[in-house]
């Protein structure tokens, strides 16, 4: 038999092996199957978390999660007259939105946000800045509603709403949107910093 021959037959048994190898793997053609592929989880995300995370961590997150926020609201609301605030609620909001970002990864929460988690980070940081900007522009404007009827700066008004079910009478306080302002300024802020920083 000659060299080209044999070169030739080499060849086709190379191909016919690498053939078979792309059918034998499951991620594709000639690609290690993925972790979530190898242990069948069908409830990973499109864009893919932190596997270094235990089952145990992402569990919490799920459960810890809703209840801060839920408080975070509740501080917001009540923040006029009791302890409470936009700070601190949006405090907290960050926090809960912090824990979502060390388990289960910054892209999760990319795509949970703006709904792109394989593209970079412009687009999340911008939602953070946009965010930052009208809880600033909310701010000042409640505090110069006021001045527009000759009285002084963040003048508060309150509106007492009778036979409401479950509160009976309610109270509904102008600082209600510098409150809200705040709010959304902190947590704008503390987010676009978070995202800057891990993206480092």
């Amino acid at each position: 038999m000659s060299t080209a021959d044999a070169g030739a037959g080499a060849d086709a048994d190379a191909d016919a092996d690498g053939a078979a190898g792309a059918e034998a793997t499951p991620g594709g053609a000639g690609t290690a199957p993925s972790e979530d592929e190898a242990v069948g989880r069908p409830d990973a995300p499109a864009a893919g978390y932190d596997r270094r995370t235990t089952v145990i961590a992402r569990s919490v997150v799920r459960l810890v999660v809703p209840i801060i926020l839920v408080t975070a609201v509740a501080l917001l609301l009540q923040g006029h007259n009791l302890p409470g605030g936009g700070f601190i609620g949006a405090v907290l909001t960050t926090t809960a939105f912090v824990l979502v970002y060390v388990v289960f990864g910054l892209s999760y929460l990319r795509a949970v946000l703006v709904g792109d988690g394989d593209g970079d980070d412009t687009g999340v940081v911008s939602a953070y800045r946009f965010v930052f900007a009208a809880g600033l522009a909310l701010a000042a404007g409640s505090g110069l509603v006021p001045v527009a009827f000759d009285l002084p700066f963040l003048t508060q008004g309150v509106l007492f709403l009778e036979g409401v079910p479950l509160y009976g009478t309610f109270e509904v306080a102008s600082a209600l949107a510098f409150d809200l302002g705040v709010y959304l300024a902190v947590v704008g802020a503390l987010l676009a910093i978070v995202a800057e920083v891990g993206a480092e």
